[in-house]
């Protein structure tokens, strides 16, 4: 019983920040005309959050395997609410961006120890899968809540309140964390190599910042260079893991397909989901003529329905096994946006917007399970953290590519048919993606890879 109270402490986070990472969007409006930004500073506003966030999730979980994941879950959560308070109440543009990143590198340090952790307490294959259903039911939940509660708050107070709300979630997670949290670590983890801590984040930001950038802007130098930038620093990362005999991830797991399959369909899923709640929010605001807090209502279905499926999931992967129950669910979800390709109006998309959450809940459970079990308990810290940052290229590419193909689709039709047409375009890279998933990730009934 402990070990599920503890549980729900750290969906409590991982909910909180998931619904950070799209609730302050709507906030935008609200604090430029409090704090008048410059449009560069808008950017940043936005963007410096994920991009240290990205950045950070290898060192951190490296990190946390070393020192403790308890100890580092529990200094990050601190440290997440005290740069809430500096966000909440900044007087200027410049203090919010170095509130923001102060709160991406306390993101850093929650987001892998709430997962490590759950690897190390339920060693029980089924009873794990249960564990990482519940956590990616909050991943899911938290993107579909993030427009809703920020609706709430900025129709009753002011923008800083978006930052507020983390507070009693934070409380709460120090004080019952330090009671019935676990604490572990590597017993024997090797020197903590710094090179590689600052080539991971030199390979993931610049790769990030370049995604952001094509989806703003369009193709440019800059989005080139960082992109090769990016690009090389996964090389020099990759190649020093290959050549230490204490590396910081092993990545020779990316040779096992059951490991790569399952990396690229999180991708792919968190893509889609992202990039959904992305266009949607638009299509009920500019289109529709919704407030923020009426679109926020019409998008719940996708994030309870990722819930429901949680009770589901055991009985789909004992009649189907792990891999095809992945390709099952990114199956349902790319019908569901085939769905809303067909019609756009309210009725057929709220019956997607179910199959989509159950899909994605479904995938993203089984996925992060499968990566997570990857490794030994003690080296759970790590292999979050690539699971964690698909999640964040994920969301960045979603937004990129989709919010590029909305933009062009626009530009020479309806936002309507601009909207069906993206959510058809996201269905045909789901459907690609459960093809992937059904040949490389196995369908036995457990769902580690290692067998």
């Amino acid at each position: 019983m402990r070990r599920w109270a503890a549980l729900g402490v750290l969906a409590l986070a991982l909910l909180l920040i998931a619904v950070d990472a799209t609730v302050l969007a709507l906030a935008l409006p609200a604090l430029q005309r409090d704090l008048a930004p410059s449009a560069a500073e808008v950017l940043w506003i936005g963007d410096v959050y994920s991009f240290v966030l990205g950045g950070l999730l290898v060192t951190m979980g490296t990190l946390g395997d070393r020192i403790g994941r308890k100890k580092l879950l529990l200094t990050g959560a601190f440290g997440f609410g005290a740069a809430s308070v500096l966000a909440a109440f900044a007087p200027t543009a410049g203090w919010l961006i170095v509130a923001r990143a102060l709160l991406g590198v306390a993101g850093a340090t929650i987001m892998p120890s709430t997962l490590s952790i759950i690897r190390n307490m339920f060693t029980d294959p089924v009873e794990r899968t249960r564990a990482v259903a519940v956590w990616a039911g909050m991943a899911t939940a938290g993107a579909a809540l993030g427009p809703l509660v920020g609706g709430v708050l900025l129709e009753h107070f002011w923008w800083g309140s978006v930052f507020i709300i983390n507070l009693p979630v934070m409380v709460l997670l120090v004080v019952f964390g330090a009671i019935w949290l676990p604490e572990s670590r590597d017993p024997a983890p090797g020197p903590f190599d710094l090179v590689s801590a600052a080539l991971s984040a030199v390979g993931v930001v610049p790769l990030v910042y370049a995604v952001k950038q094509v989806a703003l802007v369009g193709p440019s130098w800059t989005a080139l260079g960082a992109a090769v930038a990016g690009v090389a620093g996964v090389w020099l990362f990759v190649r020093r893991q290959q050549r230490s005999e204490h590396p910081v991830f092993d990545v020779g797991l990316f040779r096992k397909p059951a490991f790569s399959g399952a990396v690229g369909a999180t991708v792919i899923a968190v893509f889609a989901l992202t990039g959904l709640v992305f266009f949607l929010s638009q299509y009920f605001q500019n289109v529709l003529g919704y407030s923020p807090l009426e679109a926020g209502l019409r998008e719940l279905p996708l994030g309870i329905a990722g819930l429901v499926v949680i009770a589901f999931i055991g009985p789909v992967v004992r009649r189907l096994g792990t891999g095809r129950a992945i390709a099952a669910g990114l199956l349902a979800s790319a019908g569901g946006l085939a769905l809303i390709g067909v019609s756009a109006a309210y009725a057929a998309i709220a019956v997607a917007l179910v199959v989509i959450g159950g899909g994605v809940g479904l995938a993203l459970t089984l996925t992060t399970d499968a990566v997570v079990s990857a490794v030994p308990a003690e080296k759970a810290g790590a292999a979050s953290a690539v699971s964690e940052t698909g999640y964040e290229l994920g969301a960045a590419l979603g937004i990129a590519v989709l919010g590029t193909v909305l933009s062009a689709w626009a530009a020479s039709s309806t936002f309507t048919e601009a909207v069906q047409g993206t959510a058809l375009v996201a269905a045909a890279l789901l459907t690609a993606a459960a093809g992937v998933a059904y040949w490389l990730i196995p369908s036995g009934t457990a769902v580690s890879t290692e067998r």
